[in-house]
């Protein structure tokens, strides 16, 4: 998996895209948004947060590979939900000293106004979904058969959805909390799509012999029609798994986020701001997998 590179011989990651000239419109914990006007640019920084807290260091490449990787699935499921992506226009000449850096980290988007909710797909029994189902033989709340094992897949995909937060940490609500928070139609279609757009994007991956087990997915209105935004199954808000290699009853290699969640758990840290510093060896294996699901799903190299 690791292509035997040491830190000092790739790009010093971006932390920060201060941009002189443009006006920031957000900073969440990883994207740095700027205003165009009747347009955003959004900048993917090498920034990585895990349980919701911004680490001190960032991984090189990071912000490219979702950037990419996010606009060849937004191609690849425009046609189940519209999305926010608005290419084509001139790059801004505020960056033109920045372009060859920023440019494959970036993506011009029609602003929309965001729902907050993150809302969860989960297909297979993993992270906080087989903690709940040990303790409780349920996720999210909702019965789950007996007798699943770790890693297993779902009778069916299930909707779980979360708040959504910026700064502070998401909480997992119901699906009547979500109702009440957005409205009982709006929930019925974002728990409609989000179900939708896993099931297809689950099967183009394991046509490429990768499993999907679960995703998180940000919507927001473009006028009155509801567009799926932010990133599209990355790395960051997935968990991507081989399926050669797959065997229930066992926690998964990943090619994802968990590597570095795992390494965390074995560290005495609070899980609150300010998060340990990344060594060396675990920044290149989070860069490492994050390449490897980018190749795998998309057949392309970065």
């Amino acid at each position: 998996m690791t292509e035997h590179k040491s830190l000092a011989e790739l790009s010093p990651p971006l932390m920060d895209a201060a941009a002189p000239g443009l006006t920031l419109y957000s900073r969440g914990k990883v994207r740095d948004t700027f205003d165009l006007g009747d347009h955003l640019l959004m900048i993917a920084t090498d920034r990585v947060s895990a349980f919701d807290v911004v680490l001190p260091n960032g991984i090189p490449d990071k912000g490219a590979i979702l950037t990419q990787m996010s606009k060849w699935w937004f191609e690849q499921t425009r046609d189940i939900c519209p999305n926010h992506i608005d290419e084509g226009g001139p790059w801004p000449s505020e960056l033109s000293d920045v372009r060859d850096a920023w440019e494959p980290r970036s993506m011009t988007v029609r602003t929309a106004k965001r729902i907050d909710i993150e809302c969860i797909v989960r297909g297979y029994l993993a992270g906080s979904g087989w903690k709940e189902y040990q303790e409780y033989g349920t996720l999210a709340n909702l019965p789950l058969p007996r007798g699943l094992v770790e890693s297993d897949r779902l009778p069916e995909a299930q909707f779980t959805p979360s708040t959504k937060s910026d700064t502070g940490h998401d909480e997992n609500i119901s699906i009547q909390e979500m109702a009440r928070k957005v409205g009982t139609e709006l929930t019925i279609q974002l728990q409609q799509l989000s179900l939708d757009l896993y099931n297809s994007a689950a099967t183009i991956a394991l046509e490429r012999g990768v499993i999907l087990a679960d995703t998180k997915l940000e919507f927001g209105f473009i006028g009155d029609e509801v567009h799926l935004i932010d990133e599209c199954f990355t790395p960051d808000s997935s968990r991507y798994w081989d399926a050669e290699t797959y065997r229930a009853g066992v926690s998964q290699p990943s090619m994802d986020k968990q590597y570095l969640r795992d390494w965390l758990e074995t560290l005495e840290w609070d899980k609150t701001a300010p998060g340990p510093e990344i060594p060396e060896e675990v920044i290149l294996g989070i860069r490492d997998r994050y390449l490897l699901a980018y190749r795998r799903v998309t057949g392309r190299e970065l």
